[in-house]
């Protein structure tokens, strides 16, 4: 068995602050799943999207549809960049149970931890065929495990184990202290390429779910989008 360095979902993957702000994007169905479009240019033909990079976003337990989730795509999107957020959710989120008395957050995820997995191979290869980012955490490491993805990055993520981090041929992330520092371990004995960013006083999910009215949790959360996009940039010019 390999040993687990992120755990599963907990009280903190309920705690979020819903932000404001119109999303530009639109919902389209790729594979039968909503998808959230966000484009540089509404106006963009297939074949001019084609020509983009691409942005795959794995959203947390509130979902590509929630708010804050559309707002992070739409930043990336107005910087270059064709991004795309799965509903792996199909409907459903940690938000529409916002106060229900006993819900539980880790009892609630784990179906969707075997059925997502399941209906968003499918997503990705439609993506693939069509244009050529916690809970989605595994997701990203799985993909960086392929030769076809060029860079992957992640903040406050859940599942994931060593093996993660061994079979990935591209890179990137952000957790509990003696985890992190085993991960950036095996990076560094697999010779990734890799950054590693860390912010004191950033609750677990700050990176769609701070509250802007507190200072430092509103810096780490834009940080971690502008560090993210200039990650991407470097790597893909390579």
């Amino acid at each position: 068995m390999s040993t687990i360095l992120a755990g599963p979902c907990g009280d903190c993957c309920s705690r979020t602050v819903q932000h404001s702000g119109v999303a530009r994007g639109t919902i389209e169905v790729i594979a039968n799943l909503q998808t959230y479009v966000a484009r540089p240019h509404p106006n963009l033909e297939d074949t001019q999207l084609r020509k983009l990079k691409v942005i795959l976003f794995f959203a947390d337990v509130f979902g590509a549809l929630y708010i804050n989730s559309k707002l992070a795509m739409d930043y990336w999107a107005d910087n270059g960049y064709l991004v795309l957020g799965v509903d792996y959710f199909e409907g459903d989120s940690r938000a529409i149970h916002e106060g229900k008395p006993g819900w539980n957050v880790d009892e609630w995820v784990q179906p969707y931890r075997a059925s997502a997995a399941k209906i968003t191979s499918p997503w990705i290869e439609a993506v693939r065929d069509r244009y050529g980012y916690c809970f989605g955490a595994p997701f990203v490491m799985d993909l960086l495990a392929t030769d076809w993805v060029t860079a992957g990055a992640f903040a406050h993520p859940a599942f994931l184990d060593e093996n993660h981090f061994r079979n990935l041929k591209q890179d990137d992330f952000t957790f509990p202290h003696a985890a992190r520092r085993r991960a950036e371990d095996i990076l560094v004995e697999q010779h990734a390429t890799h950054t590693v960013q860390i912010f004191s006083g950033a609750r677990h999910g700050y990176a769609t779910r701070a509250d802007p009215e507190l200072r430092t949790e509103r810096w780490a959360k834009e940080e971690t989008a502008r560090a993210t996009l200039n990650w991407f940039n470097e790597r893909s010019q390579r």
